[in-house]
């Protein structure tokens, strides 16, 4: 049973194309359809999310993934976060609460904004068990454990987190690595990047900020992901180093 990483959605806070069905510079190309950000790793017989966002239903039934073990949390915002009802089936199917992993920032914010899946409210049983993290912290199934470790990003006006386990880092939302999280993203198999746009951004990583990242800390493979609408799929594929790929809704590696 190979490990499995997947990239379940690879856009911006709208998407692409938005519901105005504007595409930016996107070709008609399936890899530029770009659901919100969100990840999933298969590790053992352990399943776990990274971010619930508005497209998690479908982001699960296009990959088949039928289980869920535990939840981690990147940041707050509302492209990350307000898929998070739609777990309640898993809730149900596993009997038992679905442990949810984040900053202090981000569970505070979990729940004063979802606080009926945390504390019972107008009838409803909570459905999540809240953990803080700051340092590495291991989710446990079946004696099958995997170890993750979280680490400050600045994201904006917040901070917010990247996560690294198995010489795998994913940091979806992000403009500055400080320099004591640095230290997390040398020897990587594989970086999962921000890299928003092709201009600069005040609380991204644009297309040069990210390939700046890259050649510091010189991880064997990247992949680009939070694209919006005028960063092209093909034209990314032609243009980026060999080692470093376009995110697509779906794009998987093992590890």
């Amino acid at each position: 049973m190979k490990n499995k990483f997947t990239i379940l959605g690879c856009g911006s806070s709208l998407g692409s194309p938005w519901i105005t069905n504007y595409k930016g510079r996107l070709k008609n190309n399936s890899k530029n359809i770009r659901t919100r950000c969100c990840a999933h790793i298969k590790y053992e017989n352990l399943s776990i999310l990274i971010d619930t966002s508005p497209d998690i239903k479908s982001q699960f039934l296009k990959n088949k993934i039928k289980s869920l073990d535990a939840i981690i949390y990147t940041h707050e915002h509302a492209d990350q976060t307000s898929g998070i009802f739609e777990m309640r089936p898993f809730f149900w199917k596993n009997k038992k609460k679905i442990p949810v992993y984040g900053s202090e920032r981000t569970i505070k914010a979990l729940k004063s904004k979802y606080t009926f899946c945390f504390v019972p409210k107008h009838g409803y049983v909570p459905i999540m068990k809240a953990n803080i993290v700051n340092k590495q912290f291991k989710i446990t199934k079946n004696n099958k454990t995997i170890s993750i470790k979280p680490f400050d990003v600045i994201h904006g006006m917040i901070k917010a987190t990247g996560f690294l386990f198995e010489k795998v880092a994913y940091i979806s939302d992000c403009n500055k690595i400080p320099n004591h999280s640095l230290k997390n993203l040398y020897g990587l198999e594989y970086l999962i990047l921000d890299c928003l746009k092709r201009s600069k951004h005040p609380s991204h990583f644009n297309y040069e900020d990210a390939l700046n990242l890259i050649r510091l800390v010189k991880p064997k493979k990247s992949i680009l992901t939070n694209l919006h609408t005028d960063l092209d799929y093909d034209y990314l594929k032609k243009n980026l180093p060999s080692n470093v790929f376009p995110a697509y809704d779906g794009l998987s590696f093992n590890f």
